[in-house]
């Protein structure tokens, strides 16, 4: 009789490779390694995908989707940042794949649609495009990574994952709040570069001329962004 296609392979490939990865990073990361624990073989993996980058880039764009999809349900800021941190530790094998190298080729010059959102969602309720909270925008992903790292890497439980999942949300509020208030923010540094641009796939730039290098890296399929 004819083998029938496992429509589940793919997902558990995936799913096999970022677990292996979360637990012992790329040397984890074979295809050898990724088969056995998908429940296949080598050659099958093989068919798919053609080399670990391949199954990497794959993950995270199948997460960054699946985030984006979330967050583009929510209506408010703050019911976008608690579906972001619930997505995070509720997938955070596939969450902790999508941010390794995040700000390097090939991440770099892949779509990042939850958050050019997320921005969207400032700009609505502060003046001015979205590119002018750039700055702000990167303050409040920097308190949802680092708080949802926190929990997943530290094991917070119960009250204290709780305390944490909340203090960042009041925290970004409170910062959205002043800037509303037209009350500016500490300004440690020099102003945000024109050259740094993030989250616009092939347009990003990190303001070292690492545009000139983007031809060295793949090219991503686009994601539909809001």
């Amino acid at each position: 009789m004819p083998r029938h296609p496992d429509p589940e392979l793919e997902q558990r490939i995936l799913g096999a490779a970022s677990r292996l990865w979360a637990r012992g990073g790329e040397k984890s990361l074979t295809m050898r390694a990724v088969a056995k624990a998908a429940g296949t073989t080598t050659p099958t993996v093989y068919e798919r995908y053609r080399d670990r980058e391949d199954i990497l880039r794959a993950l995270r764009l199948k997460t960054r989707r699946e985030l984006f999809a979330g967050l583009k349900r929510t209506k408010t800021l703050s019911d976008a940042i608690q579906t972001y941190l619930r997505f995070a530790l509720e997938n955070s094998h596939f969450y902790e794949v999508l941010f390794d190298g995040v700000g390097r080729p090939p991440s770099l010059y892949e779509p990042w649609p939850s958050f050019n959102l997320m921005r969207e969602r400032l700009s609505e309720l502060l003046d001015g495009p979205p590119s002018r909270h750039n700055r702000l925008m990167l303050a409040i992903w920097s308190l949802m990574h680092g708080t949802a790292m926190l929990i997943i890497r530290g094991g917070f439980e119960g009250p204290l994952r709780t305390q944490a999942i909340h203090a960042c949300v009041d925290t970004v509020e409170h910062l959205v709040h002043l800037t509303r208030q037209n009350k500016a923010l500490p300004h440690s540094g020099p102003k945000w570069p024109g050259n740094l641009i993030l989250g616009e796939a092939e347009q990003s730039s990190i303001g070292n001329g690492d545009k000139a290098r983007k031809s060295k890296s793949r090219k991503a399929p686009a994601l539909k962004k809001r």
